[in-house]
């Protein structure tokens, strides 16, 4: 899914690779039998070309409608891959206000994961209008698209992310800017943060997990085709969305010191934290590209 194509040098760059971080199930490894993975591959691939077919009869619904239908759907397609839910930390925030959303990332499963707790609107690298039906789908929910190789474009999308924002919307965003392995995670990129501060929006920082996270990743030049079936034919497959206590901008004026503030309180859930805890509320369900190099 990347190519061969050279990276601009400001784009961040994860060490993980398919290889080391998303190994294809072997011998020892939890998989289930062939035709269950081949019903839920077929089966999750229909819930995304229903959600295709179906997204244009949505437009004319209250945005309130159009949240809970999104949300539904993407629980929908996390069952579908046979993939077991698991919500955790504060209760999820009413939509009283703007939200910047800002998560860790790990894999393209991240995406339908956040939508089904907070949807929004996703910020993408501009690759992914080019996918077949996601980029579809991605268009029709309203994604804002980034060309990577052009910095003089990102004060153009910094604005367009304020605006919805101002509108009293929820961008979600995955700052690190590349998809990691889980073992290590990178640098929140700053720029992101620059909306929130220009929209006097809340930032609400959510940590994934994945157990185990080996069928999870989606790293390197890792196939969309083969992330997609590693997960269908994983194991007791788990993932988690943790949410934490939203950071106010008035304690941050700047966008470095903010995205820091992010950073820091992802990055020590994952620290202090076991997986199995839980917190004040937890909500437990089953349910069911290349590496996702979003901006900052």
């Amino acid at each position: 899914m990347n190519g061969a194509r050279t990276v601009s040098p400001w784009l961040p760059t994860a060490p993980c690779t398919p290889g080391r971080c998303a190994p294809h199930p072997g011998p020892g490894s939890a998989t289930v039998r062939p035709l269950l993975a081949v019903a839920r591959l077929v089966a999750g691939v229909g819930v995304v070309l229903a959600g295709l077919l179906l997204a244009p009869l949505t437009a004319p619904l209250p945005a309130a409608a159009r949240r809970a239908l999104v949300r539904r759907w993407c629980r929908a397609v996390i069952r579908a891959f046979g993939v077991r839910l698991r919500i955790t930390g504060a209760a999820p925030v009413t939509p009283a206000g703007p939200l910047l959303v800002v998560a860790n990332h790990i894999s393209w499963l991240d995406i339908p994961l956040v939508a089904a707790v907070l949807p929004g609107r996703m910020l993408a690298k501009r690759e992914v209008r080019a996918w077949p039906v996601l980029g579809t789908l991605a268009a029709l929910g309203g994604t804002l698209f980034i060309d990577r190789d052009r910095l003089r474009a990102l004060p153009d999308l910094i604005r367009a992310m304020t605006e919805a924002l101002t509108g009293g919307g929820r961008v979600i965003v995955f700052p690190e800017g590349s998809t990691w392995c889980g073992r290590a995670g990178g640098t929140f990129r700053p720029a992101a943060f620059q909306a929130a501060l220009d929209a006097s929006a809340a930032v609400q920082p959510v940590r994934l997990e994945y157990r185990p996270t080996g069928p999870a990743a989606f790293v390197g030049d890792d196939p969309l085709g083969a992330s997609l079936w590693r997960i269908a034919a994983a194991g007791g497959l788990t993932a988690e969305v943790r949410i934490l206590d939203p950071i106010s901008i008035v304690q941050y004026p700047d966008r470095r010191s903010l995205a820091r503030a992010a950073q820091r309180a992802v990055a020590s859930d994952s620290a202090n934290r076991p997986f199995s805890s839980v917190h004040q509320w937890v909500r437990s369900s089953p349910a069911a590209v290349s590496s996702s190099r979003t901006p900052a």
